[in-house]
């Protein structure tokens, strides 16, 4: 893990000697747009010639903005969106203001390939990437499209939703079998969550994913697209071609309850197997206990000590640690909290490449929320090559 001037990286090579990277890079503040954009680009570059990148290993970038509306144009002109060299890549915009005071941020994922690696876009929101005969599908900027006020949160979740479903169908797949991951952002969370949730459980139970079987990794969280009247986006990541030994589902219920408790339908986090490696998608997790409690409510610090260890517990119960994060994600509701929460990261986990964003977590109690994702080695034969 590497951190300089804006710039963290971190990287975890397989025995297979594939490699995969993260870049997070913070804009510096008090500059406009334009040369935010700049100093991110020059960054991104700089970060990528000190790994040796080749510029088609570019699979994954979202950007963090503070006002999705009026820099979404800007940024779609951008090499952050699009460079011709790098092929296609599946770029995602969200409004989470980058914190402390920048307009910009880039987390970006980046892909090391001995075999050959094929990148095909289905569409505009869709990429395919096809690796060791496995096909994993990016999805990202999914939205109603709105034009008008009168669409619910829980009729734009439906069409969310529909779509990915869609592009899975087009390829053999299902939301069911194949989708690993979602990100939900909903443009005021406080008040349209509830619509989605209840949207989400009826589809999903239409789908075949229950209690009884197994739901999906995700976050939902404040965020927004670039359209006015569109009240929930996502982002997902799919995997077409998994076997079912590859997959289990994380938990520690000494710790944690399972979601289903309190009426809502994620996955604490997944696991994914692979001959030498295994990817832990940790889903967005909070101060909570095993019986579904908000802990120290109104305590950021404590607030996010209690989260972290929630997420070494589920990274325990996978066969993992703190140690093999790849990244975190911290989501605060309280902007003015940002230094201390930095602090308390950099103490706990020094060098790991975090990005702090402000986004309401689903609960107003709730001051804090992480996610990412952690690779660990894994000696698995029988299992798929990454």
């Amino acid at each position: 893990m590497e951190h300089n001037d804006g710039i963290a990286t971190s990287s975890f090579r397989g025995a297979s000697g594939d490699a995969e990277h993260v870049i997070c890079i913070e804009a510096p503040a008090g500059l406009g747009l334009a040369q935010q954009i700049d100093a991110v680009e020059r960054r991104y570059e700089a970060a990528r010639s000190a790994l040796k990148l080749a510029p088609d290993s570019a699979i994954f970038r979202r950007l963090f903005v503070s006002d999705v509306t009026n820099q979404a144009p800007a940024l779609r002109q951008s090499r952050l969106f699009a460079a011709l060299e790098e092929g296609p890549v599946a770029v995602s915009i969200v409004q989470q203001p980058p914190l402390p005071e920048a307009k910009l941020a880039l987390f970006a994922y980046h892909l090391e390939s001995a075999a050959p690696l094929a990148k095909r876009r289905l569409a505009a929101k869709h990429l395919l990437v096809e690796k060791s005969g496995l096909a994993h599908l990016w999805s990202t900027r999914l939205c109603a499209g709105a034009d008008g006020g009168a669409d619910s949160a829980a009729s734009q979740t439906r069409a969310v939703f529909d779509e990915l479903i869609a592009t899975l169908a087009r390829q053999g797949g299902t939301l069911r079998d194949h989708c690993v991951r979602t990100w939900i952002y909903l443009k005021d969370v406080d008040v349209f969550y509830h619509g989605m949730v209840e949207s989400r459980s009826t589809l999903f139970r239409e789908q075949g994913l229950t209690g009884d079987s197994h739901y999906i990794a995700s976050t939902g969280i404040e965020g927004a697209c670039a359209h006015r009247y569109d009240l929930v986006a996502m982002d997902a990541y799919s995997i077409l071609g998994l076997a079912p030994r590859q997959v289990s589902y994380l938990n520690d219920f000494e710790l944690l309850c399972a979601t289903k408790d309190y009426n809502v339908t994620f996955e604490r986090g997944t696991r994914i197997g692979y001959a030498d490696r295994a990817h832990h998608f940790i889903s967005g997790t909070a101060s909570i206990d095993n019986r579904g409690r908000v802990l120290y409510p109104g305590d950021v610090l404590r607030q996010l000590e209690r989260a972290l260890d929630n997420v070494e517990g589920l990274l325990r119960s996978g066969g993992a640690g703190l140690a093999d994060m790849m990244h975190l994600t911290v989501y605060l509701r309280d902007r003015t909290d940002f230094a201390g929460v930095q602090r308390a990261l950099a103490e706990r986990l020094p060098g790991l490449p975090a990005l702090i964003v402000q986004g309401a977590v689903c609960r107003p109690e709730w001051l804090v929320e992480v996610e990412g994702v952690a690779a660990a080695a894994e000696d698995a034969p029988a299992l798929p090559r990454f």
